[in-house]
């Protein structure tokens, strides 16, 4: 029987291989660190950290499971226990996938820093990616994008964006106000 679930080829990786990506907006409350400690430490590690592994220079950099790695980095008793390796399962893909799949890890389970969000929308855009992939691989709706956007405030983030047509562009405007003033005058 093959499978194509990743989670069916865990490896142990030294933790010394293994890097955070740079975009992760997931954050643990100190009180919920401590747990992931007590837990790791009663249970061992039950879920391994998803990878994307880097040939250029041998490393494994974190799609999922950032904290995990901490409780490792941070706790001797754990370090040692495992010998300083991490269960790691590898996912094979491009940056713009893997950021999808940390936020999908991420939102299943935790929350969000609003900030770090905005960021991730903003490169995602960057990437060339459209409000409607960014809402169907990160789960969001249109709203919560458009949010996030205007959080970034970064012009370029909203050049597709049809707008009402209900301002008066500042040329005009003048115009009209001479005509209401001029109007306003002549009542009297």
């Amino acid at each position: 029987m093959s499978s194509k679930s990743p989670v069916y080829k865990i490896k142990a990786v030294p933790i010394e291989k293994i890097n955070p990506n740079s975009y992760n907006p997931n954050s643990v409350a100190p009180p919920e660190m401590r747990l992931l400690y007590d837990s790791i430490k009663e249970d061992g590690y039950t879920m391994p950290i998803v990878c994307y592994y880097n040939p250029e220079d041998d490393t494994y950099i974190i799609v999922d499971g950032f904290h995990r790695y901490r409780v490792m980095l941070d706790y001797k008793d754990i370090y040692e226990r495992e010998g300083g390796c991490l269960p790691v399962t590898v996912i094979d893909k491009p940056l713009d996938k893997r950021m999808a799949s940390t936020i999908r890890h991420n939102r299943a389970r935790g929350s969000h820093n609003v900030d770090l969000m905005s960021n991730i929308v903003s490169e995602l855009h960057e990437l060339g990616r459209s409000d409607a992939w960014i809402c169907k691989h990160l789960g969001m709706q249109k709203d919560e994008v458009l949010r996030l956007k205007q959080i970034t405030g970064l012009a370029s983030l909203f050049k597709d964006i049809d707008f009402s047509k209900g301002w008066i562009p500042e040329d005009d405007f003048e115009t009209e106000f001479k005509q209401l003033e001029a109007a306003y005058v002549n009542r009297k």
